[in-house]
């Protein structure tokens, strides 16, 4: 990596860098810095990092990379810290203008982490193949099989990844259009549908129209709709996440709504976030700022209709996973709490530190799978301790992981998004 430094439009402000004090308190929130114990993965750590290599005192070698790479970008240092450093910010601008280097001079993981998520996320037919391979692997019988004769030999990496992968047994959500139309709807809202938690977890999608509808929503879902970009941004290719936000913002212009509804927490930090992502874009600066402005994180919005009539009796006793770009990117903790308070018959019994990182990040499991375990095994103690029988998040990554979880820690527990426990709620409600 001879030659690699800071390039592009997107290198780490100095004044962002500046606000950081050197305090500490974003310690105690660091799921890597607990896990290790190394000042060099913490916020604090990352920022010295990033700033010696923006100044020119450090050099980007791979050892230094591997310090932002372990990064989760769960952002919970940016709740913590007395000086509103942005840190999440700082971080992809880090990751972009590393990637802004020539092919040849970028890190060759990262370089192949953009190119998978650039031609298999991003292209909804290429991704759709891929998971249909998937399911044909589970529906075969071919998985049984393998997890009884072929994993025990297999590298521990790829037991992992097996052992990890979400049933795929329900058919995907991929409708578009009107999904819902009901008599008198006040207000007309659009659905992103994303990319893959339709495909992995469909009933997430249901139970969202379900509930809008309820709130008395008519809902459309763009079919020119693409994936958020979020992942994409994430791994510093920025250059693709922008492209993706554009199309975004023309296909839900186009719908004509009030707001932009979102059920992935990751997804909506991302989308907030469109006009800073194209900031440097004159056609479409404006545009993403008015844009963002729409969009709403599911929970968010229907706390503030009118949802809580008319529910059913709902047996649960559930805990909440505070998902980490609900809570500490958008801020957002009091709505998932109202919802599930007003169910009849759930009962919440709060996790220990529920808004600190499960381990999911997005493709972080898969591409630093053993500090992914590590961050995930006191969660899954905190989870254990509730004696809930049902785990609560807002966020799919989170749904994959805990899932993973409670199969690799033997919690016996499922898995739902809040909005699913509000769904059932309202299909209880409707029965005679």
């Amino acid at each position: 990596m001879t030659g690699l430094k800071f390039v592009g439009t997107d290198i780490p402000s100095a004044e962002d860098l500046a606000n950081c004090i050197h305090c500490g308190f974003c310690l105690p929130s660091c799921p890597t810095y607990l896990a290790t114990g190394q000042e060099l993965e913490s916020p604090r750590g990352r920022l010295h990092l990033i700033n010696g290599v923006r100044e020119g005192r450090i050099e980007p070698t791979s050892r230094t990379l591997e310090h932002l790479d372990l990064c989760l970008q769960c952002r919970a240092c940016e709740t913590a810290c007395p000086s509103a450093v942005p840190y999440g910010r700082i971080m992809e601008d880090a990751r972009a203008s590393i990637m802004a280097n020539e092919p040849d001079e970028q890190p060759r993981e990262w370089r192949l982490r953009a190119f998978a998520l650039r031609n298999v996320l991003a292209r909804p037919r290429v991704l759709r193949l891929a998971l249909g391979g998937a399911r044909l692997y589970q529906r075969s019988g071919l998985q049984s099989l393998v997890r009884r004769w072929v994993a025990p030999v297999l590298p521990a990496s790829l037991r992992r990844i097996e052992a990890s992968a979400p049933s795929l047994t329900a058919a995907p959500f991929r409708k578009t259009g009107t999904l819902a139309s009901p008599a008198g709807a006040g207000t007309r809202v659009a659905m992103l549908l994303g990319c893959l938690h339709g495909e992995m977890y469909p009933n997430m999608h249901t139970a969202t129209v379900t509930a809008l509808e309820h709130a008395g929503c008519e809902v459309v879902a763009p079919p020119a709709q693409v994936c958020c970009g979020a992942l994409h941004a994430h791994a510093g290719d920025a250059g693709t996440a922008r492209a993706l936000a554009r199309r975004n913002i023309h296909a839900f212009e186009a719908a004509g709504v009030d707001a932009v509804i979102v059920n992935a927490a990751g997804c909506g930090a991302a989308m907030k976030e469109y006009g800073r992502l194209l900031r440097h874009d004159a056609n479409w600066a404006a545009r993403a700022e008015a844009f963002s402005t729409k969009v709403k994180d599911v929970l968010e919005f229907v706390a503030e209709q009118d949802f809580a009539h008319d529910l059913g009796p709902v047996d649960r006793t559930v805990t909440l996973q505070d998902a980490c770009h609900l809570a500490h990117a958008q801020r957002i903790r009091k709505a998932p709490r109202e919802i599930l308070g007003a169910i009849p018959g759930v009962t919440l019994n709060e996790m220990a530190n529920s808004d600190r990182c499960c381990g999911s990040a997005g493709l972080y499991s898969v591409v630093q799978p053993e500090m992914s375990g590590r961050v995930l095994e006191p969660k899954m103690a905190a989870i254990a301790a509730t004696s809930a029988t049902t785990v609560c998040t807002s966020n799919p990554g989170c749904t994959l992981q805990i899932e993973n979880g409670t199969r690799r820690f033997q919690v016996d527990a499922d898995v739902r998004h809040v909005i699913e426990v509000l769904a059932e709620s309202i299909e209880a409600g409707r029965r005679p």
